[in-house]
């Protein structure tokens, strides 16, 4: 088999402080492969963007990556120095920021910032520059782009401006994009276009995508696998269809129960208790154990590992062979609201 276009092993982002360090991004590994679409969600603070930062060198110190590898193409990129990343960002990674107006210079036209990427790097004349930004323009959803390709980012509104950070992404064809809420702020339709522009770059140049969203419609719509993170860690990791239908981890299975079906007629959403906890009080043992239903003694003790059940890898002890469980009585113990089912299970 060919190898990841995108290898993260065992990645760990930390932040110094006068107290020691705090760890953001603790032991995350993945990857993606070559025209893959993988989506990252969880609950704000979870570590998807910094996760996404520290792949595109993009860290705000004093965050540093401690450890672990980050790997394109076969070459470890996590130790390239600010030049050589810089070189490296636009032509073979692509980025799309959450804020537009943190992403465009206001003193630039939006025509003069997407040539400049593309005369940055490639070969092509200005003339042809210019043409391939009012195409990407067109892709992206703004109206009249032969006039607007001259105006400044005041002029656009946010989710125009959106649409013109989005576009700075495919203007060379990179071989990866990282998508920080690409959808944020745009309505239905510019968001169907803009998923449909991802897939075209998946599709057209094999481009990788990591989407980092908390939409799990846009997930459902656009991603292959999906990653679901939790205090820094990944809890579940899977194909989307299997991670949505049939969430693995307790905590997968809370986020699934809490989005409202149609055709669904509960009279109230499930919910998660308690809040995610902050980075100077994760809990040892399981991140989750704080309000988890399942939880039982090992959860305290130990740090569950990324387990395989069937095509995902879940970080639960419910699957460990350890336990005396199945994997049919795990996922019933999942899916139900009864804490006592898992001690039963473990009789």
């Amino acid at each position: 088999m060919a190898s990841p276009l995108l290898q993260v092993r065992n990645l760990v982002v930390e932040f110094p402080t006068r107290r020691g360090s705090l760890t953001a991004v603790d032991d995350v590994s993945f990857d993606i492969a070559e025209g893959e679409v993988l989506g990252v969600v969880g609950e704000s603070g979870a570590g998807k963007s910094l996760t996404g930062a520290a792949i595109i060198g993009l860290l705000e110190p004093p965050g540093r990556v401690a450890s672990g590898e980050i790997i394109l193409e076969g070459r470890r990129i996590d130790t390239l120095s600010y030049d050589q990343m810089r070189r490296i960002r636009g032509k073979q990674i692509g980025a799309i920021f959450q804020d537009p107006l943190t992403s465009l210079n206001p003193l630039y036209s939006v025509g003069r910032q997407l040539t400049e990427t593309i005369l940055t790097h490639t070969d092509m004349t200005p003339t042809k520059a210019r043409a391939r930004a009012i195409e990407l323009l067109t892709e992206v959803g703004i109206p009249a782009p032969e006039r607007r390709v001259d105006q400044y980012p005041h002029q656009f509104t946010g989710g125009m401006r959106q649409g013109v950070v989005i576009a700075h992404a495919p203007c060379v064809n990179p071989r990866l994009v990282v998508a920080d809420e690409p959808t944020t702020a745009l309505d239905v339709s510019i968001q169907a276009q803009i998923i449909a522009l991802l897939k075209k770059l998946c599709r057209e140049h094999g481009t990788a995508i990591m989407l980092v969203t908390h939409d799990m419609g846009v997930i459902a719509e656009t991603a292959d696998r999906v990653a679901v993170m939790y205090a820094g860690r990944i809890a579940e990791i899977g194909p989307v269809r299997e991670v949505i239908k049939n969430a693995k981890h307790p905590y997968t299975h809370g986020l699934m129960g809490s989005i409202p079906a149609m055709g669904h007629d509960a009279e109230r959403l499930e919910q998660i208790p308690g809040s995610m906890p902050r980075l100077t009080d994760i809990p040892v043992g399981c991140a989750f154990n704080r309000r988890c239903l399942h939880v039982h003694d090992r959860c305290f003790r130990e740090r569950p590992d990324a387990l395989p059940v069937e095509d995902s890898r879940v970080a639960c002890w419910l699957y460990d062979s350890a336990n005396a469980m199945t994997l049919d009585e795990a996922k019933r113990a999942v899916a139900s609201k009864d804490a006592g089912a898992v001690e039963q299970a473990n009789v």
